[in-house]
């Protein structure tokens, strides 16, 4: 296997520090706009099997050679989704697996934006399944943490715990505090705002998919290993999409703890018409609000020494267990900032999100999964995931996984 990440920032820095510990690829081609990332990140690293390059996101034609000129098979798209279709298109001329952490960008109703949906998130990536199938090639979405490990959960939750399922209901809080800042997100404000400011979809059963206010739905959720309770709201999120196409349940829903700051400061944002993508003239510059909005903040990646606490992901799922009986079960993943500094380098929250497309590809190396198409994880067994995820080094990834049972409603 020879792996290309594009994408040198928080997420595909970890990805590559992850992937480095394992033997499953021969080749791991780290590239980025600015070719001093790449460079410096694998001289950091010092493992022969890296090499630095340099690619241009937003075109196809780029991402296709470099993929031919390094003989690549596989790629992993760590960049923020608006680079998604380029990247994707890129592979697929260039004949290569694809994967992804966020999927292609969604566009609201033009007149009932929060009762209806419009372009939903991934829609144009679905739209060229087809293709892909025909040309036996595989697209993975949705790979990173959330979405991605949380469909991973939903397929094992299915499969081993549940005969029926109500409610796939992701939900995803920490206590993270970072050390000399007022406002210092721990990933990507331009996907955050992205998410955050869209109107989030809720998937049913009988009425399929559709879109509500943001910030909707308020709910207290006790989080565990001493995270404790954090108030969700509804958000975009790629698993309300993909999660239906591959399980039975009858309603699926993504929550995060933002806290009341975080969305005051979202609201603003977007008052001030600080969170849109158009560009605007300013002094003869042309420029995109949401892009100065980005440089004015840190970059995630270089909080890590400065941010304590915990982050976790996880599904809360509600229905009749194998037994017969309601059940009512979180099933989680917790990364502790302190550990994965003291281990990887990498802060918590991208280090969470950049473990499983490693453990994917390692699946797909293995031939433990293997698929055609456009398909999200659920389309794929969950447990040999969730064994080398939490079985100790060196035949895992030792990052053991939980289930907590909650109270019925």
């Amino acid at each position: 296997m020879r792996i290309l990440i594009v994408g040198a920032g928080g997420v595909g820095s970890a990805a590559a520090r992850i992937a480095v510990r394992r033997d499953f690829f021969e080749t791991l081609v780290v590239a980025d706009y600015d070719p001093a990332r790449p460079e410096a990140l694998v001289a950091e690293i010092g493992d022969p099997r890296l090499v630095a390059a340099r690619v241009d996101a937003s075109s196809a034609e780029s991402v296709a050679d470099l993929i031919r000129a390094h003989g690549v098979t596989h790629v992993l798209n760590a960049v923020d989704p608006r680079f998604v279709m380029p990247i994707f298109d890129g592979c697929f001329a260039a004949g290569t697996t694809y994967l992804d952490m966020a999927m292609s960008l969604s566009h609201p109703h033009a007149e009932k934006p929060y009762e209806l949906t419009g372009v939903k998130l991934g829609d144009d990536q679905f739209a060229q399944e087809q293709e892909w199938r025909d040309a036996g090639r595989l697209a993975l979405v949705g790979i990173g943490v959330e979405p991605g490990l949380s469909d991973v959960f939903a397929r094992y939750a299915e499969d081993h715990l549940f005969s029926e399922i109500d409610e796939l209901g992701v939900r995803d809080g920490a206590n993270l505090v970072v050390e000399g800042y007022d406002f210092a997100p721990s990933f990507s404000i331009w996907t955050t705002i992205e998410e955050c400011l869209n109107p989030p979809v809720v998937y049913e059963e009988g009425r399929g998919w559709f879109t509500t206010p943001p910030f909707s739905e308020p709910e207290v959720f006790d989080f565990p290993e001493g995270i404790g309770p954090v108030e969700c709201v509804n958000v975009e999120h790629e698993e309300v999409l993909l999660m239906p196409r591959w399980t039975k349940a009858k309603r699926v829903t993504f929550k995060y703890g933002l806290g009341d700051e975080f969305i005051e400061v979202l609201k603003v944002l977007h008052k001030l018409g600080l969170d849109k993508t158009d560009l605007v003239s300013v002094k003869g510059v042309s420029v995109s609000p949401r892009d100065v909005v980005a440089a004015c903040l840190p970059d995630p990646a270089t909080l890590g020494d400065r941010m304590t606490g915990k982050t976790c992901a996880g599904v809360w799922v509600t229905g009749t267990g194998k037994d017969g009986m309601p059940r009512s079960t979180y099933l989680y993943h917790v990364a502790d900032n302190e550990q994965t500094m003291a281990e990887y380098n990498s802060q918590a929250v991208v280090w969470q999100t950049a473990i499983n497309p490693i453990i994917a590809l390692e699946l797909l190396a293995t031939g433990v999964w293997s698929g055609t198409g456009i398909l999200g994880p659920e389309a794929f067994d969950a447990k040999p995931f969730l064994d080398l995820l939490a079985a100790p080094a060196p035949a895992g990834y030792g990052s053991p996984w939980g289930m907590e049972e909650k109270p019925l409603a």
